[in-house]
């Protein structure tokens, strides 16, 4: 089994930080608090990294994997353009609950996005993503710890231990608030076409059309 560190979601340990940070630099998986549910943390840019999450989710490589960003410095370097669109909505939602997808910066490894030039990614409004994301780096990978298909885990000890198992080290930081999980929009600006709402999450269809319309 990795190593586990007890970590505070209100007032995160420093070192603890550091020490799961240091090892997702190193290309190793780290579980990890969000503002939701557990995560499975890694560094985009390192494809070997990538390719684990992917084997220990047991997930398909046509499902890309979501970000979660330090702040917004860190969010332009992994992307290739930032519309006006994404500006309106992460001035008002962000760090927060929505997602969004932008095109990717030729830094990240095409098996991150399945090859869709796309990259989705959030600042979060979890103190510990953001702290592991700058620790590591600027960004963080974000997908559920859990297997392909089966539900995502607000209190650690209902991470399966087979999956926990095969991550380098783990912060337990107890039961989460295990909220909806992010809305995801397109703010890509393809073709000049408006955001289009992807899934629906914590926050709202109807809040985000108070700051621009979706297709």
């Amino acid at each position: 089994m990795p190593e586990i560190r007890k970590i505070h979601c209100r007032r995160p340990s420093e070192e603890a930080l550091a020490w799961a940070g240091r090892l997702i630099r190193q290309e190793g998986v780290v579980v990890y608090p969000t503002e939701t549910f557990y995560g499975l943390g890694a560094h985009p840019c390192l494809e070997e990294a990538v390719r684990r999450v992917y084997s220990i989710k047991g997930r398909a490589f046509d499902k890309p994997l979501p970000l979660i960003a330090g702040d917004m410095e860190a969010v332009l370097g992994v992307v290739e353009r930032w519309t006006e669109e994404a500006e309106r909505l992460a001035t008002a939602f962000w760090p927060g609950p929505l997602t969004l997808v932008l095109p990717a910066s030729r830094r990240l490894p095409p098996v991150l996005h399945a090859r869709t030039g796309k990259v989705a990614l959030r600042v979060s409004s979890s103190i510990v993503a953001r702290e592991l994301a700058r620790m590591a780096g600027g960004v963080l990978v974000s997908t559920s710890a859990n297997a392909a298909g089966m539900p995502p885990c607000r209190r650690f000890p209902d991470i399966d231990s087979d999956l926990l198992s095969r991550v380098d080290a783990a912060l337990d930081a107890g039961d989460l608030p295990g909220l909806l999980p992010s809305t995801i929009v397109d703010a890509s600006g393809e073709t000049g076409s408006p955001p289009r709402l992807l899934r629906a999450g914590g926050v709202s269809r109807e809040e985000i059309e108070k700051v621009l319309p979706l297709a």
